[in-house]
């Protein structure tokens, strides 16, 4: 689907990592793509619904579950403002687990990574237990990308099972494809999921 609305020109800080982004092949495939809901990775929230495919973004901790933005939802003018953390629930709807559509790419912020496809985020898990629902609920096994700056890539990062791994790799000035060796996890390890984490994130009771 591409999208009725213009593209406006994006800050320039951001212009090359819409440059990679928009050359890979993964990224021009799909059509609901799940992107985290920090900060740094809003410029990519918004080019999801610019580009007119389905966004699939998580609450912050997940505490709400998945909202859920299409293109037919933002008005023309309004992508940056319907992909923020504050103002998503205006334009995007809350989806039950059961409404969920396959995911065709998702997009992680990280702190670190090592081009070998290890990722450590902000510590939370957040990111793991979300493609583990993906999993769970047999909605296929979607590649997974993060931006990042190039300082932030590492040589080594300590990791365990149920971690994801990353595909790909984009920076302001390259693509790394990592053919990453480790296996991304199958679902959710409820083994690590203590009583606290079922507390903070009802949805997950859904799945147990």
């Amino acid at each position: 689907m591409t999208s009725l609305c213009s593209v406006g020109e994006a800050p320039q800080k951001f212009n090359r990592f819409w440059d990679a982004t928009k050359n890979l092949k993964e990224f021009q495939k799909a059509t609901h793509v799940k992107v985290n809901p920090d900060s740094p990775q809003h410029p990519v929230r918004k080019k999801v619904v610019n580009d007119g495919k389905t966004l699939y973004m998580p609450t912050p901790r997940l505490r709400e579950g998945f909202l859920r933005i299409t293109p037919e939802d933002v008005p023309c003018g309004k992508e940056s403002k319907a992909t923020t953390i504050k103002h998503s629930k205006k334009f995007g709807e809350k989806i039950d687990l059961k409404d969920i559509e396959e995911i065709s790419l998702v997009v992680a912020g990280s702190v670190a990574v090592t081009k070998n496809g290890k990722r450590v985020g902000k510590g939370g898990g957040y990111s793991d237990i979300e493609y583990g629902i993906l999993r769970e609920l047999e909605l296929g096994k979607p590649p997974i990308i993060t931006t990042i700056h190039p300082i932030q890539i590492v040589k080594n990062i300590p990791t365990e099972a149920h971690d994801i791994s990353l595909d790909w790799i984009i920076t302001p000035d390259e693509i790394i494809e990592t053919n990453s060796p480790f296996k991304k996890p199958n679902g959710i390890n409820w083994s690590i999921l203590n009583d606290e984490y079922l507390k903070k994130i009802p949805m997950l009771k859904k799945l147990k």
